[in-house]
């Protein structure tokens, strides 16, 4: 066995699981309003319980439903309607020799009022979350017994379900967090105070769960032990004291992490963060307890968590994102199919997500599995292609996306690519600093291409009358899109006036230049960082008075905190007017800018020219990913394998 570590049995209490993956909690929004697991949410877990993983544990799961809601389509355990429900998900995830733990939550000051009708939020203290931006209460002391009988009865309805154990949540700046962080607790009652007093309020449901629930039911604690605050909130060596109390109290696993809503990206990290980034804070409590403890550290690869363990740096393996991107990734690495994973790029779509649609009930996306969500209503690719051939025009991830459907339900897909290799623009974006982990897409679906044995044609610009000669079924034109540059401003066609593309194919190399990088969109900001990193003088002009609007946030803080440190100029609130020879005209504050060079970031519009083209000579033509909408890598993918399974 490749990977012998990896695919141990381990003990949790008195529980035992057959391998050392754990797929961590992470929000879904797949439960009936009344907090039950729906069809959906059951088919999305007991799929990752048939790809193998050992240990799963649910979304975050509300224990009050007063003040305790974290998302409008959240799983519970506040109230006894809900077992039959969680017995169906535990029996759906125990047919795979699976476990299964719900963890046990309360957001906290973390909820917008939006979610628990109008209501202030309530809080160990009246600390303001400057994310969510409005202003808690502090929970009386008789308020603070409630909430712990809560989280006591959760665990006693779990139990009763059939669920094999429970996670109290204390971590990523939730309730329990609140209490035990300095930052947030200023209380000077029982639960206020000296380390010991800040973690009654564990150490008390603790106690209540052993009290109805028995002492060998499975408790595992998931707990911040760094705040990344500073001196201002909860850092490593108090957290180990923490971890030292709750293993005394009785519990039987610790899963280690880090960070709170003010700190974001160290709780779920954008593009950036190298794998393994976090893993000393594990090591940390590891060497200090006797019971198992896991960690979370963007551990992508098989052969890096092998190493984890073999080293003695944790117990378990806890990831959430990678089973989201590939729910076979536990198998694969059993079968020694790691070059077949579909790996998790820290994209962010899935937070994306829960974070500005939940409220919505919009289940959770993920860039590069499309199928994420949608297990029970494409349960397995139909056999029915019977070797007939489509042609796909575009080598992309809308156009790969594509084949690999359609060549798993036994179609011949052929896929011609006007370049030297498949990825389209993700090949592109993989050459700003750090977003390496894009190309792990292109990689995956190169893979697939051989795998499946997809007839490809790279260095190819197909014409009609190449596609006819294979008197194909279909034809897919996924040719992607092309910069916007618009003719109407003065000095646009001048030599030293580039496109993103140029930046990053490496058609021209800019150093010690002043450079103005015109439109502040995440492919403008990430260019310019690429820019900078070279050695120029950068600064970023936006039409609009916000800038990166179209951003979501955490990858917005994390190239702009960069960019900052290059002391890269922004000007918001600007509109190009002309190119000169010293440089730009601009309708702002500012009216001229010295540069030497200019980079259009202004967007992309549709490359479909070939559309009308292919629409006339087949009867079965088709549009998918940006030569359809411009969107982004979800956009693309989906198109893709939606399309896939309807032809």
């Amino acid at each position: 066995m490749k990977y012998p570590q990896l695919f141990s049995p381990l003990k949790i209490g008195s529980m035992e699981v057959k391998n050392r993956v754990v797929m961590t909690a992470m929000g879904c929004s797949m439960a009936n309003i009344d907090g039950s697991p729906s069809e959906q949410m059951i088919s999305y877990y007991e799929e990752r319980a048939r790809g193998g993983v050992g240990l799963i544990t649910t979304e975050i799961t509300r224990v009050n439903d007063d003040t305790g809601v974290g998302e409008s389509a959240q799983l519970s355990v506040s109230h006894n309607e809900v077992i039959p429900g969680l017995t169906k998900l535990a029996d759906a995830i125990h047919k795979h020799d699976s476990k299964v733990f719900v963890q046990l939550h309360h957001p906290g000051r973390q909820t917008p009022r939006a979610l628990i009708n109008n209501k202030q939020a309530v809080s160990a203290s009246d600390v303001t979350c400057q994310i969510i931006g409005e202003e808690p209460r502090a929970l009386t002391t008789e308020e603070v017994y409630g909430i712990i009988n809560d989280f006591v009865d959760g665990a006693w309805r779990a139990k009763y379900a059939g669920i094999d154990g429970v996670e109290l949540h204390a971590a990523h700046g939730y309730l329990l967090n609140q209490f035990i962080s300095p930052h947030t607790n200023k209380r000077t009652d029982e639960f206020g105070g000296s380390t010991e007093a800040r973690c009654k309020i564990i150490l008390d449901i603790i106690k209540g769960i052993r009290r109805v629930c028995g002492s060998d039911y499975p408790i595992a604690v998931r707990i911040t032990v760094d705040e990344f605050l500073g001196e201002a909130g909860l850092e490593l060596p108090e957290g180990i004291e923490l971890c030292k109390m709750i293993e005394a109290a009785g519990v039987d696993m610790l899963n280690i992490t880090s960070g709170i809503y003010e700190t974001m990206n160290t709780v779920v990290e954008p593009i950036s963060y190298s794998e393994g980034w976090r893993t000393h804070l594990a090591k940390a409590v590891k060497d200090v307890v006797s019971i198992p403890v896991c960690g979370n550290a963007v551990i992508r690869h098989p052969e890096f968590a092998e190493k984890l363990l073999v080293d003695g740096n944790q117990d378990l393996i806890g990831m959430g994102r990678p089973h989201l991107a590939d729910p076979e990734w536990t198998n694969k690495a059993f079968n020694n199919q790691d070059d077949e994973i579909n790996q998790c790029i820290s994209c962010l779509r899935c937070f994306e997500t829960v974070f500005t649609v939940s409220a919505f009930c919009v289940p959770i996306q993920c860039s590069v599995n499309p199928r994420l969500g949608r297990e029970a209503r494409y349960p397995y690719p139909k056999k029915d292609g019977n070797g007939r051939k489509v042609v796909i025009i575009g080598g992309g991830p809308a156009g790969l996306e594509a084949a690999r459907v359609l060549a798993n339900r036994r179609f011949k897909p052929v896929v011609f690519e006007a370049n030297a290799a498949l990825g389209g623009q993700l090949l592109q974006g993989s050459k700003p600093p750090k977003k390496e982990k894009l190309h792990w897409l292109a990689d995956y679906y190169t893979t697939q291409m051989d795998k499946l044995g997809v007839e490809v044609h790279l260095n190819t610009k197909a014409t009609v009358e190449d596609v006819k000669a294979l008197d194909p079924y279909a034809v897919i034109v996924a040719t992607g899109s092309t910069p916007i540059v618009p003719a109407t401003i003065p000095g646009v066609d001048r030599d030293n006036v580039y496109t993103v593309p140029d930046i990053l194919e490496e058609k021209v190399t800019l150093k010690d230049k002043k450079v103005a990088v015109i439109g502040s969109g995440m492919t403008g900001i990430e260019v310019s960082e690429l820019i900078a990193e070279a050695g120029n003088e950068v600064s970023v002009v936006e039409m609009q008075e916000t800038l990166t609007p179209d951003g979501y946030w955490q990858n917005v803080v994390d190239v702009m905190g960069r960019l900052q440190e290059y002391n890269a100029n922004f000007l918001p609130s600007h509109t190009l007017k002309a190119i000169t020879d010293e440089g730009i005209e601009l309708d702002g504050e500012t009216t001229s800018l010295d540069c030497d060079a200019v980079v259009l970031a202004l967007g992309v519009r549709s490359e479909n020219a070939q559309f009308d083209q292919f629409a006339e000579a087949f009867d079965r033509v088709y549009k998918a990913g940006d030569a359809n909408q411009v969107g982004r890598i979800y956009t693309a993918t989906t198109e893709g394998f939606v399309l896939g399974n309807k032809i």
